[in-house]
Formats: C-alpha cells, structure tokens, sequence
C-alpha cells in the first residue's frame, strides 16, 4: 500500500520495542475499526463459501474434485504464506501490508464472482489466499501493535466478539445471498467491507513495524511450503479419479513429499526460519500442535461435506443451510467465556483432553440421520455439542500454544498454530474425499443393481460418480424410476458420508489422546499466565 498519507498519531509512530508507544485513543478505535473489518471480510467469505459450495458445483457442472479445489486453492496458499505475511509485516509495516491484503484479496473477490467456469474460479480463489495471507496476521499485528498493555486484552476480546458474530453471520447471509441472488454474491459482498477497510487503512491509521525484526524472509521456506503442500494435495485430489498408482500421481506426490522434507531441512538450517523447530523441542507445544492438526482436520472434513448433504440429499435451502450452522456457532461463542474459565479451575490439560471427546461425540451424532426428519432431531443435537466440545478446546488450546515458549516467541508460536490448524482442513478434505468417493461408488453400484436399473442408464449414472449426489439423472425417466434412481444416490451419499464422519471421529479421539500423553499439566500458579487470546481459526 503506497504511504500516500500519513495519518496523525498523537503519540508519535508506533513501534514494537523498548520505544514503543500506543496511539491515541482515537486513532486506536479506527485500528480496531479496521482491523474488526478486514478479519470480518475473511470469516464471511469462509463460510459463504462453504454454503455457496454445493451450488456452485451444480451451476458450473463441476465434480467434487473440482467443487474442493475451490475451497483447497484458497487454503493452500493462505496456510503456506500466512506467516511470511505476519514477517513482511512486521519488517516493511503492518498497515501497509495489511492495505496490500485487502486490496488483493477485494480484487480477487470480483475475479471470483465474475469468473465463468471453475479453471478462473479456482485460480482467483488461490490470488484471494495471497491476500488473506497478508491481511489475516495484520489484524491481530495491528491491534497489539497500537493499544497499551493494559488495554489490549480487552481489544482483542472485542476482536474476538466481533469475529464470532462474523462467523455466525456469514452462514446465514450466504445462505440468503445464493438463494435470492447469486452464488457470485457470495464473493461481490467483499467489495463494500474492503472499500471501507481501506479508506481506514488511508486516512486513519498510523504505520507500525518491528524495528527488531530479523533482517531477512524466509521465501525459500515458503516456496517449499507451497510446492510440497501443493503437491501432495493435488495428489490426493485427483488420486479420486486417476487412482493412486497412475504415474501423474505419484510423480506429483513424490514432488511433495520431497517439498515438505525439503522445507523441513531449511526451517532446521535457515538464519531465519518462519518456522524455527526448536519450538517443537517443548513437549507441550509439540502435544498441543498435534491436537490442533488432528482435532482441525476432523472438523473441516465434516463441515466441507455438511452443506452438501443438506442441501443435495436433505433437500434444504441455501438459507436453510446456513441457519443450520447457527447451534454451532452460538454455542462457540456464548460458553467461550465460561470455558475459558475452566483454565484458572482446572489448568488446560483436563479440558484438551474433556474438549475433544466432546467434540468427537458431536462427529458421531452426524452418522445418525438418513434421509429425512426434522432438523432438531437429526442435526441439530450434532451440531450443539460440536459447538460444546469446540467451545471448551480453543481457549486452553491458544492458551497452551502461547505459554509453552518463551514469552518473545509467542506471537511466532500462535502464527504456527493458526497455519497448521488451516493446513489441516487442507490435507483433510483431500484425504476423505478419497474414501468418500470410493465408498459412494460402492454403495452405488450396489444400489443400481439392485432396483434393476437398465444398463443404460447405469452406465450415464456411474459415469458421473465423480459428482456425488450431484449426479444428473437421464431425462427419458418415468416419475417411477426417477425416484427411485434419486433415492439410490442420495443413499449412496449418506453411507459415504458416515465412513468420512468415523475417520474423522477417530481423529477427535487421537487428539484427546495427544493431549493426554504430552501436555504437561501447569502448576496452579501458572495457570492464570498461560491464558492468552483466543487465536482466529476457519
């Protein structure tokens, strides 16, 4: 963002060190303004895009494949550059490079909404994660950055407050938007909070850098981050329809393999890594990361494929949809103050362990409704107590994260955490997608055989497996035969959609396990210390 204008501070240019002073109490209400906006704009769009979803791929005859590249382009980049975006931040000025955040990730909005077929959609959706990697580690930057330390707990707590109401309203205005609009109005809503965003960035806040930062960036460590996280991703994606043995694959998942060890033996080597390992050398930080992936990893698998039972077998409006979201996402933020509570009570160990079990409860319940029912008593007892166990894990989480380092590595520990939380969801919705295709597939044929469908018919139906219960059906059908037809894929989908919710049960499981064996429980007096904020995840 070019410093046209210099917004005045009456305390002088911030700065993170011994010189360090907060601005004014003005000034510090627009930083908040600003920062409230841009991380807003990035929870709406997440979960817009999560309802849009299963629209977007009947409308653009894309397959499930496709329908998660959408989703995956976006996560692969924002989860490999999210912290060299907190670094470039941090070393050139947090405003500025938050600016240049929101104005990609606005500009990429517009490409999204506009674009016309999945091929444009999928690379404007992977420039909207650059920019979501510049802006998302800028709004917590910012706010710590310009509000004195007795003021900044409660800053990031009205953050905090103001990201889960964005969270909660995204599903529901998506909802609205694809229903009564367009699914491209999920990406145009973008537009007027960024406007906003940057006229505040103009006019009203001051820059703020580290002055103490380390002189160089990590780049070769985020290209290897990408490369390997790229491929193994891709490799996984397309093992659904090429298989796992066909060279493409495993020459792609070969090359990512070997870009993750390569990243791994630069991060151990670098001056300056953005992920410096000897974190990991505490067994508390370790424990509590591997919680996070495997604990990340089953809730994105459930709520990537979620709309799309909704809204493809259930029957479900868009705007339907995104209530749905709502026992959830309320529970999260109405016992988030009293979970947070149980830290002083208990230390953090008791509710990691408490928090996932909950949670995998939550992941069982979605394997019991079929086809049809009521919502309160299908998903809705689902959803609220993954809300609950949720709701206990993330304050103890972030709390565990920040304390189990030292104090001047702990912005660097949260920006590790955050990335492998989104890198989680990353590998997890390509990895289910594999047993999600091929138990469909099974029940599929399965089903097709057994209503005695022509073999015509079967033929055009299994030709578009890839699909799911998108699956077009011919169009010489009786009424009959329709229904029956539609009832044999709906089912097909449930059943594969129970297989992804125990795997991913299992993975709630093994990271209560993780915390169990390798978080430390803190001494009494220490427990009040290793609260910290709650870091922002989705």
């Amino acid at each position: 963002m070019p410093t046209i204008f210099k917004p005045p501070c009456d305390e002088g240019v911030i700065l993170s060190g011994p010189d360090a002073k907060p601005c004014s109490k003005a000034t510090a209400r627009w930083v908040l303004a600003a920062t409230i906006l841009g991380s807003g704009m990035a929870f709406i769009d997440g979960a817009v895009v999560n309802v849009a979803l299963p629209v977007m791929q009947k409308e653009l005859n894309a397959t499930i494949g496709q329908a998660q590249w959408i989703v995956e382009s976006y996560a692969l980049f924002l989860s490999a550059l999210i912290l060299v975006g907190g670094a470039l931040g941090d070393r050139f000025g947090r405003r500025k490079i938050f600016g240049w955040g929101v104005a990609i990730f606005a500009a990429a909005s517009v490409c999204c909404g506009l674009s016309a077929d999945t091929a444009q959609l999928i690379l404007a959706r992977s420039v909207q994660g650059v920019g979501g990697a510049l802006m998302v580690p800028g709004s917590l930057a910012l706010i710590s950055a310009s509000f004195s330390s007795g003021q900044r707990g409660r800053a990031i707590g009205i953050w905090s407050g103001f990201a889960s109401i964005s969270a909660g309203l995204g599903p529901l205005l998506g909802g609205w938007l694809v229903q009564h609009l367009s699914w491209r109005w999920a990406f145009f809503i973008n537009i007027p909070l960024a406007a906003v965003v940057l006229a505040i960035v103009f006019f009203r806040l001051p820059e703020s850098r580290d002055e103490d930062s380390p002189p160089g960036l990590d780049l070769l460590g985020a290209i290897l981050a990408t490369a390997g996280l790229g491929g193994i991703v891709y490799g996984l994606i397309e093992s659904s329809s090429l298989g796992l043995g066909n060279p493409r694959i495993v020459i792609t998942l070969s090359i990512g393999t070997a870009g993750l060890a390569a990243f791994f033996a630069n991060e151990a080597r670098g001056k300056n890594p953005m992920v410096p390992l000897k974190l990991f050398k505490s067994k508390t930080f370790s424990g509590a990361n591997l919680l996070t992936l495997l604990l990340y990893a089953a809730m994105s698998g459930i709520l990537f494929y979620y709309p799309f039972d909704l809204i493809q077998v259930q029957g479900y409006t868009t705007s339907q949809t995104g209530a749905a979201f709502l026992p959830f996402i309320l529970t999260m933020f109405f016992l988030s103050r009293w979970s947070g509570g149980l830290l002083d009570r208990y230390g953090a160990r008791l509710p990691l362990i408490a928090g996932p079990i909950i949670a995998a409860i939550g992941f069982a319940l979605f394997a019991v409704p079929g086809i049809g029912g009521s919502y309160w008593t299908t998903f809705f007892p689902a959803m609220t107590t993954l809300g609950l166990g949720m709701a206990i894990s993330a304050p103890p989480l972030t709390a565990v994260v920040m304390g189990a380092v030292p104090r001047q590595h702990a912005g660097v520990a949260s920006g590790i955490n955050n990335a492998i939380s989104r890198a989680a969801g990353l590998i997890a919705i390509a990895v289910l997608n594999i047993f999600m295709l091929r138990t469909f597939q099974a029940n599929l044929d399965e089903r097709l055989a057994a209503i005695g469908t022509p073999a015509e018919a079967q033929q055009l139906i299994l030709g578009q497996v890839a699909k799911l219960a998108a699956i077009a059906l011919p169009p010489d059908l009786d009424a009959a035969a329709r229904q029956a037809l539609q009832r044999a894929i709906d089912e097909a989908f449930v059943g594969g959609f129970r297989v992804v919710i125990y795997i991913c049960v299992a993975l709630a499981l093994a990271s209560a396990l993780s915390a169990w064996l390798l978080v430390e429980p803190e001494p009494e007096p220490d427990r009040a210390k290793a609260r910290g904020p709650v870091g922002e995840v989705g």
